[in-house]
């Protein structure tokens, strides 16, 4: 006779039960219970992972023992003797994340009329530098990649032909096992731990069984050549996708390699969305005469040619917008239709001449061809003082205040709150 039912009576089987009929129990009362399945019943998250904690202890010989000896008290209190989770079990039970569905006449991986959800290999992220005029133009990057794929040879299992891995005896198959663990006040509790026989594999297999080409290893590198293509009007941190390209793990679907795009800041353009941005430095003569000549170089290596007509006064910092000279627009129209283009922004810096060049003319002639001076101000202040400047960077303009303004407002000085 056992110490207690109550974890017999939560999966509704009989103290004698075998442990087929343990982990029908379960199934069918996980399925029943499960909270995606009861999303109107509170009592439904609480309920399964009760279920979860009976099968955790029943389902193991060396728990279930204890348990019939001593009961729950016997049993590390709290979340489960083992540290397992509900997820975990269904893990364990199913394969895979819970699905509900069914598919009758198929046993399927996860048991009688469920299907399980089969996992997938881990992604393989891989930055990728580029220029910007590989976003502009296009661009094909042919590179050699190596990845681990399953051997031809023993087909994934490890193994020599007409050998195969067998049951680990330490945890019958599971990966893991379960130790004691001291919770304090003279209190024993179980852990559950990854069998150090088998590694976590559940499977153990002999060193003269082991496939001569993989070494027992399931998988060997095989180095192949990929093309990546660079689509017109791709952007930073962009992804490009070479699906199930990723390493190989035997009964798991391969995973993908992803390409990020990271763009070098450009020495002439900046870009925002699909329009570029682009500073040209023209002389003053040509800020009030007016020019005709290529300002700069674009990103395909073609000269762009600006005139700007007599009587035509250009400002520090004016600016024109070329239509259409931008970065290409992705996935614009019909197969083989013109690419749609944003726009090309151009901002004018006007040089200034040097004091050489004032030296060079006359300075006389040049005064009456320029503006007259500002006259003085109208009405004088009632103290003038003249005073002394130096030549300076507008970068440092609050610099000096920065140091004291922290000192001042520091953390230290602000006001406790009080509190009524």
């Amino acid at each position: 006779m056992v110490a207690d039912n109550t974890l017999y009576e939560l999966l509704g089987v009989e103290s004698s039960a075998t442990d087929d009929e343990i982990k029908k129990a379960y199934r069918k009362k996980a399925m029943q219970h499960h909270p995606d399945k009861n999303p109107n019943d509170p009592s439904a998250h609480q309920k399964f992972q009760e279920m979860a904690h009976a099968y955790d202890v029943l389902s193991d010989p060396q728990m279930r023992s204890v348990y019939d000896r001593g009961g729950l008290e016997a049993l590390q209190a709290g979340s489960g003797p083992g540290g397992m989770t509900h997820d975990d079990i269904f893990e364990t039970l199913f394969g895979g994340g819970f699905q509900f569905g069914f598919d009758f006449g198929h046993g399927g991986g996860g048991g009688p009329g469920m299907r399980s959800r089969q996992n997938k290999g881990e992604d393989t992220v891989v930055p990728l530098d580029v220029t910007l005029e590989d976003l502009f133009n296009g661009k094909t990057i042919k590179m050699t990649m190596e990845k681990e794929i399953i051997c031809s040879v023993c087909t994934g299992t490890g193994a020599r032909t007409g050998h195969k891995p067998k049951k680990c005896s330490r945890c019958d198959g599971k990966g893991f096992t379960f130790a004691s663990n001291s919770n304090g006040r003279n209190s024993i509790g179980m852990q559950q731990v990854m069998c150090t026989d088998c590694e976590g594999a559940g499977v153990r297999l002999k060193e003269k069984d082991r496939c001569k080409k993989c070494k027992g290893e399931c998988t060997v590198k095989e180095k192949k050549r990929q093309e990546i293509n660079i689509d017109r009007g791709m952007g930073d941190r962009e992804k490009i996708v070479l699906a199930g390209e990723g390493d190989q793990r035997p009964g798991v679907p391969p995973g993908d390699v992803i390409f990020a795009l990271r763009v070098a800041p450009h020495a002439a353009f900046q870009r925002a969305g699909q329009d570029l941005l682009a500073s040209v430095r023209i002389t003053l003569s040509e800020a009030l005469l007016g020019f005709s000549r290529v300002v700069l170089t674009h990103l395909d290596g073609r000269g762009i040619r600006v005139a700007s007509p007599r009587g035509k006064v250009i400002r520090p910092n004016d600016a024109i917008v070329v239509k259409g000279e931008g970065m290409p627009v992705r996935n614009f129209g019909a197969p083989g239709a013109t690419q749609a283009r944003g726009d090309l922004f151009v901002v004018f810096e006007v040089e200034m001449p040097d004091a050489d060049w004032l030296k060079s003319v006359d300075v006389s002639a040049l005064e009456k061809l320029l503006p007259p001076r500002k006259p003085p101000m109208v009405p004088a202040p009632a103290v003038v003082q003249d005073v002394r400047y130096e030549p300076t960077d507008i970068a440092a303009f609050g610099e000096g205040d920065e140091e004291g303004w922290e000192d001042e407002h520091s953390d230290d000085d602000e006001p406790e709150c009080q509190t009524q």
